[in-house]
């Protein structure tokens, strides 16, 4: 799959935040970074659901229009469609 500017975007700035935060230096520092990075990959991932799903749709939108599309030639061709 080609990545989106959205997604180019958010790589760029995760990868700025990584490079940008410090090594943890006790368990409360550790903790909270990996919250962190476990709160970018689940915002991440939502975004990329999100996406996969409006794609889905407006597939699902196409093809309904095609099916349309092609009842509608086939009443114009006088041939009889598949009863639904």
């Amino acid at each position: 799959m080609a990545e989106t500017p959205d997604m180019k975007n958010l790589d760029e700035q995760q990868n700025y935040a990584l490079a940008n935060n410090s090594d943890p230096k006790n368990v409360q520092e550790l903790t909270t970074y990996v919250q962190t990075l476990l709160q970018q990959m689940q915002d991440r991932f939502q975004t990329m659901s999100d996406q996969i799903i409006t794609r889905i749709d407006e597939m699902g939108n196409r093809i309904d229009d095609l099916e349309k599309n092609i009842a509608d030639l086939m009443t114009q061709a006088g041939v009889e469609g598949p009863d639904k």
